[in-house]
């Protein structure tokens, strides 16, 4: 779905007095809802599960369990790769396939590390240097944040 059309939908229930609407086109649904003080766009392909009156946790400060992650990160001796998109890591090109590294083995600039899969478009992500693959901090198939670390590369 076009990201004009959500953006249009959104000014016409902003002018109107309804307070939600769903629209479905193709594999794709959009719920737009002014619900509550959390109202936001919520934009999931058909098949996910919508999170229905899931109230938005607050912002809170960062938990101890996150400090000693900071804290672990700054042990890699080496370079973390991180991912720069929110979305499902995958360490194959497809299910079966052989991994497209290892820890240990070595890695040249441009080489695909991994694929992360955000909104049904598979986005390989390359190395940035050469070295070796030290650690894999993921497991396979599991959601990914923003800069989350994936890779430690010496």
């Amino acid at each position: 779905m076009d990201i004009r059309k959500v953006k249009k939908l959104i000014e016409l229930l902003e002018q109107s007095d309804v307070a939600e609407i769903e629209i479905h086109e193709g594999e794709e649904s959009v719920r737009i809802s002014r619900h509550g003080s959390n109202a936001m766009p919520m934009y999931m392909p058909q098949g996910m599960p919508m999170p229905y009156g899931a109230p938005a946790a607050p912002a809170q400060a960062p938990s101890a369990a996150a400090k000693e992650d900071d804290d672990a990160e700054e042990d890699f001796a080496g370079t973390i790769v991180r991912s720069p998109m929110v979305g499902t890591f995958y360490r194959a090109p497809s299910p079966g396939s052989k991994p497209f590294v290892d820890e240990g083995h070595s890695v040249k600039a441009g080489d695909t590390l991994c694929i992360i899969e955000a909104m049904k478009i598979l986005n390989q992500i390359e190395c940035e240097q050469a070295g070796r693959v030290t650690r894999i901090l993921v497991e396979n198939g599991q959601p990914v944040e923003y800069n989350q670390p994936l890779f430690v590369i010496e």
